[in-house]
């Protein structure tokens, strides 16, 4: 899987999370949502993204995509 495919359904997922905790738990979590919005605002302006190290330290992104 390429990186930037990765760090998509790493951010939208943490969406969707933090949606659902903020209906069903706390409104609170909806700041989980503004973190990632901002955090990929701030990485397409600077090209800084800590997912990316995160998930190049957990092996994405190294191997052949499609074979």
């Amino acid at each position: 899987m390429k990186m930037e495919n990765a760090i998509r359904i790493m951010a939208g997922t943490m969406v969707l999370i933090s949606l659902a905790l903020g209906h069903f738990v706390s409104p609170y979590w909806y700041w989980l949502g503004v973190f990632v919005g901002v955090n990929l605002i701030q990485s397409a302006l600077t090209g800084f993204c800590p997912a990316e190290i995160i998930l190049g330290k957990l092996g994405v992104g190294k191997g052949k995509c499609c074979g």
